[in-house]
């Protein structure tokens, strides 16, 4: 199976199909076991990267990174300082410079206007790293992640998003699992739900593709015969420190602790957290919290012995961003 990409953005999920997802999946096994086998084949030599960081960044910027060096490919990282975009410059006006300089421009920041504005002024392919609405690159990640750890055809594999549904991982999450064709179970409390016309959408999707669609304020129900659980920070990127009260007492329920785990009643559940990760107090954040909340003291969102032990794929998923990535890249800009 194959498909030309050349040339393609990669803005959101919804933006592609089955098929054409699966071929991104297949390229992305492909060129990790390339790399584990030292026999790699560089298709982006001579290429030249265009890394915009709005937001900061450890996994995002590593894999474009090391992707684009395992390729042949050069990058120029941007970060909000680094340019006038948005500030003495437009996005359009930024789009037609760069396009000139690049092959390919990524995006990771706050409104997913400004990446579907930078891709319409672009010549070359753009790659939305991140937005407050959607994390495509994410997505094809976790999807890698749970085929490599269950055996479970894809259709088969059923997996629970528990916490705030209403961002850009739960909606991610949601979709994906949709144009899939898998189990899909979305927990969040009353308020902080789906929006209404996503999961409609998502709804006449599961009706092509056989995908099944749960969304729930119960977080028990969501999780329970899943193999996989997936959570996320609470408070997103950028949000006041203020919103933590507020949303601890919302999503105290939703926390992934081993009572959780054990509600799915499968011994072999796993936990996946596109990080970082608040499972113990040992950041900054992590402090403040358990100054004033120290019952999270071990964790917020997951629980630090559930985050340490053998069933957290987290690292995997980390990795697997950079397999993924790359074939992105690749199948957009490869010779």
């Amino acid at each position: 199976m194959a498909f030309n990409l050349k040339n393609r953005h990669f803005l959101k999920e919804l933006d592609f199909t089955q098929r054409e997802l699966k071929y991104l999946l297949d390229l992305a096994r492909d060129l990790k076991r390339a790399k584990y086998a030292g026999n790699e084949v560089q298709r982006l030599v001579g290429k030249n990267v265009a890394l915009i960081f709005e937001k900061t960044s450890t996994r995002t910027r590593c894999s474009f990174e090391v992707a684009a060096h395992d390729q042949g490919a050069h990058v120029t990282y941007i970060d909000p300082t680094s340019s006038q975009l948005g500030h003495k410059e437009s996005i359009a006006d930024t789009a037609r410079v760069l396009s000139r300089f690049y092959d390919g421009i990524e995006f990771r920041g706050f409104a997913q206007e400004d990446v579907e504005e930078l891709a319409k002024y672009s010549s070359v392919p753009v790659f939305n790293g991140l937005t407050d609405a959607w994390h495509p690159t994410q997505m094809l990640c976790d999807v890698m992640t749970m085929t490599e750890n269950c055996d479970k055809p894809m259709a088969q594999i059923a997996y629970a998003y528990v916490g705030d549904a209403h961002n850009n991982m739960g909606h991610s999450l949601m979709v994906i699992g949709c144009l899939m064709g898998m189990d899909v179970r979305i927990a969040g409390p009353k308020g902080l739900e789906p929006d209404a016309d996503l999961v409609k959408q998502c709804q006449a999707i599961a009706k092509q593709t056989g995908a099944r669609l749960m969304v729930t304020n119960d977080p028990k129900a969501a999780v329970k015969g899943a193999d996989f659980i997936h959570t996320d920070v609470w408070v997103s990127m950028g949000e006041p420190m203020e919103r933590w009260g507020e949303r601890i007492a919302l999503l105290k329920p939703f926390r992934v602790d081993a009572a959780l785990m054990a509600a799915s009643g499968n011994p072999h559940i796993k936990l996946m957290h596109c990080l970082p990760a608040f499972h113990n107090s040992n950041t900054k954040v992590g402090k403040q919290i358990a100054a004033q909340y120290p019952e999270f003291a071990n964790g917020i969102e997951v629980t630090d012995d559930v985050f340490e032990s053998p069933a957290s794929l987290a690292f995997e998923q980390a990795e697997n961003r950079m397999h993924t990535i790359k074939a992105i890249m690749v199948a957009t800009m490869g010779s």
